[in-house]
């Protein structure tokens, strides 16, 4: 992941338009998703809605990858060993089964509707691969940002089975933070949430939202209108902070598949550069220092076949920190 240099964030939480808080209501800004090979053997092509130039975090959350559907055989994943520092990952299929290993020990597997959780703060390593169980992969790979007081945390593993919640012909699972009076039990470092809302053919779903809050919607499959807007797949609508409620509308002859982020304005600005998050430049060259060295930050990833995965060349620039644009 290269950087992409833009102005610091602003912090305001409103959902005004031109100025007059209420002329129209929130406006939606539709991200559009580039494609990107995830990398190792079979190169699996993920569509990458954050970060992006136009916006590098909605809440913590600084990174959304789409994968899928896509033939696990001929294009599955395959990623072996790799370190992180300064955020949590953030892993949810729709289809397909992933085993994870990581130098907690921990050796678990990610499937459909099913939350796995890794926070590595100061340094952890994990390996993903799909099973020879998946025939089909699909879903999304997320991260959080950690903040500054909690960018060291300790390495840490959480699962969660979100219960199925039905209102007004849509199906939520709630798998971070609350929604719909579902709430998830699963521990984070900022105010966020997470979830997975599929609408019958043409439904229509008013849910209630935190105003602190600005929101995320990638839509997987259908046409789905958001307030306003009309989303496509692979397409991520962006929602700021002020709206108490967020309307969503499948336009479709068929089921609609959508994920819904948010969190309050993370308020900071990060050095983002391959897997690694931290505040400087500085930051991220003793973590690729540590990693190439086999540093104990990382520690080492059990029961994974063949080597790990070692860092690119940093650039020859100095790396710039993120934040979003200023609000217009």
């Amino acid at each position: 992941m290269s950087d992409v240099e833009v102005e610091p964030a602003a912090l305001a939480c409103g959902s005004s338009v031109d100025g007059d808080p209420s002329a129209r209501g929130p406006r939606v800004e539709v991200l559009s998703a580039r494609d990107v090979p995830l990398g190792g053997p079979r190169a699996l092509r993920v569509r990458r809605t954050l970060p992006q130039r136009a916006r590098t975090l909605i809440g913590a959350w600084c990174f959304a990858d789409h994968y899928g559907p896509a033939d696990a055989g001929a294009a599955g994943m395959d990623v072996p060993p790799h370190p992180h520092t300064g955020l949590q990952t953030v892993s949810w299929l729709f289809s397909g089964e992933i085993e994870h290993r990581d130098t907690l020990g921990t050796h678990a597997l990610v499937r459909p509707g099913e939350l796995n959780l890794m926070t590595g703060g100061h340094g952890i390593a994990h390996s993903e691969v799909s099973t020879p169980d998946a025939s089909v992969i699909h879903g999304v790979q997320l991260w959080v940002a950690l903040p500054e007081e909690h960018r060291n945390a300790a390495r840490d593993f959480q699962h969660h089975v979100p219960a199925l919640e039905r209102v007004d012909g849509a199906e939520l699972k709630v798998f971070l933070g609350s929604l719909a009076g579902s709430t998830s039990p699963v521990r984070t470092f900022t105010p966020l949430l997470g979830a997975e809302i599929v609408l019958e053919p043409h439904a229509s779903v008013t849910l209630a939202v935190d105003p602190a809050f600005e929101h995320g919607l990638l839509v997987d499959s259908g046409d789905v209108r958001l307030i306003d807007t009309v989303l496509r797949p692979a397409e991520l609508g962006y929602v700021p902070c002020g709206a108490d409620t967020l309307t969503v509308v499948n336009e479709s002859d068929a089921p609609a598949r959508t994920i819904l982020l948010g969190g309050p304005p993370f308020g900071e600005e990060i050095v983002m550069w391959w897997n690694f998050i931290g505040r400087s430049h500085e930051d991220i060259v003793r973590a690729r220092e540590e990693w190439q060295a086999g540093s104990d930050r990382f520690g080492e990833v059990e029961g994974h076949p063949g080597h790990r995965l070692p860092a690119p060349a940093l650039p020859n620039a100095v790396i710039a920190p993120r934040a979003n644009p200023p609000r217009r």
